[in-house]
């Protein structure tokens, strides 16, 4: 408003506010709100259905562990958005596309936090379980998995933020409604 910024550039915000509630009252921030959502949650449900399950697995059972490391080595370093461009030429511009990657960027904090909580269980904890008797399954599921519950949360929590970034950036390479769609529009 002082007129030191080219108001083309950074606006005011009192006309930021203003726009903005008008496009509340009238729906237009809620369509695009929506639309995001949707994709936040079928990529980010998908990525804890099959995160927490590979983790487990790959921390509970060592052939499984043996198998799977190397794959997942190369992969959690790579950038969800650096390899946007291979989801959208195999899945297409569309919803599927999306929803691919927020699960791809997901998957990892998910499945990391999981080994982690999982194979860190203290030892004596499961020893004490043994000599109580207690079953595999028994001590899976009152022993370890309480106590990897925290750990696994962690992972879920980064996973959300994360599912917000990427689907934004997606939404501004490719899509018509949205909110990374409607930055780019606004702008």
């Amino acid at each position: 408003r002082a007129g030191l910024v080219d108001p083309h550039f950074v606006s005011p915000l009192h006309e930021v506010l203003r726009v903005w509630w008008a496009m509340a009252k009238d729906g237009a921030m809620w369509h695009q709100t929506q639309a995001s959502l949707r994709r936040i949650g079928v990529g980010f449900g998908l990525a804890i259905a099959v995160g927490v399950p590979v983790g487990t697995a790959i921390a509970w059972y060592r052939p499984v562990r043996e198998i799977t490391t190397p794959v997942l080595e190369v992969f959690r370093n790579t950038a969800p958005l650096a390899i946007l461009p291979v989801f959208m030429l195999v899945l297409g511009i569309g919803e599927t596309s999306k929803d691919a990657i927020v699960c791809y960027a997901c998957l990892f904090p998910i499945v990391l936090n999981t080994v982690s909580g999982v194979s860190g269980v203290d030892r004596q904890l499961l020893r004490t379980a043994r000599v109580l008797g207690l079953s595999p399954l028994k001590t899976f599921t009152q022993v370890v998995l309480p106590a990897a519950l925290p750990t696994i949360f962690t992972g879920i929590r980064i996973a959300g933020a994360t599912s917000v970034l990427v689907l934004i950036a997606a939404e501004m390479v490719g899509a018509t409604a949205g909110l990374g769609y409607f930055i780019n529009y606004a702008q």
